[in-house]
């Protein structure tokens, strides 16, 4: 049973059938889905949630396919762990790691929503999939995209790192590099999309596509115990993702799965690419674009397509929006390894870098509930690291070489008699 109704303009509120569509003819707003939540509250309650196999469809009713989902079977329901050794430094009562960088396939957020475009794609009848990416969604697209047996294009800047181009080229997908930004090539994928009428994911099936990042925060208050953290920092680079927690939120509060909606979120980004935050700072809902230059180039949109939409939920939360430098976010990515044993990629080391600045405001309590959202894996982006992490020690096989160097460098370990 489907309980979407269909599309809905987010600006004039013009209704439209479920189809491939992602802009309003008539006041060229962005499109999204609108559900029949009175039919999914007679039908969807916490008992029947928890009775589900552990993985993102457990909120099938919430999510916008009209059948069984077509791919990513086993996406999501990634740990929300405790970070207790994090709390200690930051000086906490009680921190949590969303932990997207273990999740199923290719190790980030973006198989939630690649699961839901795909299978909505497959729905439509489209043939070829395809998608513009800073190189997480790349990964996905053509992971999936293979999984299901679909030819996929996936178009990128030239200057990704190796590690997500090569994550993304074993897939044996059609890889184009794009001799310019993310911005350049999603405005050449829009004139493909029109021509050629594939499936973008992140273009005529977006108001679908944005949808599968929710159960990223219904997992949270589900993990909470069915209730919803007082702070929440997430990564922004088109801005989608803390658009739709917010709004996976207030649908579970609407729906009576959580009782009460005080919430407050914050936006991170990088410094070098910050025109969402800016505008946050600047009182402004006027988002101005930039050129990027981050080593989080996962986040380097400079034209964010929800940047007016991520500050109103900052603004409608009472939240606050941040940025930090390269180095404040190589800093956060080796804190988090060091502490907590995960190793995000560049974007995790946006958003805990964030999260500790915002602690040593005051602008987040220290006695209160707190959510650092990691949506991806450091084994992605390797090359921000190179040269900052040290070196192996080299020895020969000799046990008096190594007590050499236990000695060299003070350590004082028991030994047997």
């Amino acid at each position: 049973m489907s309980y979407v109704k269909g599309l809905k303009c987010r600006e004039c509120g013009k209704e439209y059938p479920k189809e491939a569509l992602h802009v309003c003819e008539y006041c060229f707003g962005p499109l999204e889905v609108n559900y029949d939540y009175e039919k999914i509250k007679k039908s969807l309650t916490r008992d029947i949630i928890s009775k589900r196999p552990p993985n993102m469809w457990r909120y099938k009713e919430l999510l916008p396919i009209d059948g069984e989902p077509k791919v990513g079977l086993d996406v999501g329901f990634t740990p929300l762990v405790r970070a207790k050794n994090l709390e200690k430094v930051l000086g906490v009562q009680e921190l949590y790691l969303k932990n997207d960088a273990v999740n199923y396939p290719t190790l980030s957020f973006k198989d939630r929503v690649v699961a839901v475009a795909i299978s909505k794609a497959i729905e439509f009848d489209f043939k070829i999939v395809a998608c513009a990416s800073t190189g997480n969604l790349a990964n996905s697209v053509a992971a999936n995209a293979a999984a299901c047996g679909m030819e996929s294009y996936v178009f990128i800047p030239h200057d990704l790192e190796q590690t997500k181009v090569m994550g993304t080229l074993v897939y044996g997908t059609n890889v184009i590099a794009i001799k310019g930004n993310y911005d350049e090539v999603n405005r050449l994928c829009s004139e493909i999309a029109g021509k050629y009428g594939w499936a973008f994911v992140n273009i005529n099936i977006r108001p679908y596509y944005a949808e599968g990042s929710k159960a990223f925060g219904y997992e949270i208050a589900e993990q909470l115990g069915w209730k919803l953290p007082k702070h929440i920092v997430v990564p922004m680079a088109g801005g989608s993702l803390i658009t739709k927690i917010w709004k996976s939120f207030k649908e579970f509060h609407k729906l009576g799965l959580v009782d009460s909606l005080n919430t407050k979120v914050y936006g991170a980004q990088a410094t070098g690419c910050s025109p969402i935050t800016t505008a946050v700072k600047e009182g402004t809902e006027l988002i101005k674009p930039v050129k990027p230059k981050t080593i989080a180039k996962s986040l380097a949109i400079g034209n964010p397509a929800d940047g007016f939409y991520s500050a109103k939920v900052m603004r409608e939360s009472n939240g606050w929006g941040e940025d930090v430098s390269d180095e404040e976010i190589i800093d956060a990515m080796k804190l988090l390894a060091e502490t907590e044993g995960i190793f995000a990629e560049t974007a995790g080391g946006v958003t805990l870098a964030v999260a500790k600045k915002l602690i040593e405001q005051g602008r987040i309590p220290k006695d209160e509930s707190i959510v650092v959202s990691i949506t991806g894996n450091g084994l992605k982006t390797q090359e921000a690291l190179v040269g900052r992490i040290g070196a192996p020690r080299t020895i020969n096989a000799r046990l008096a070489e190594f007590d050499e160097l236990v000695a060299k460098e003070g350590k004082v370990y028991a030994v047997k008699a």
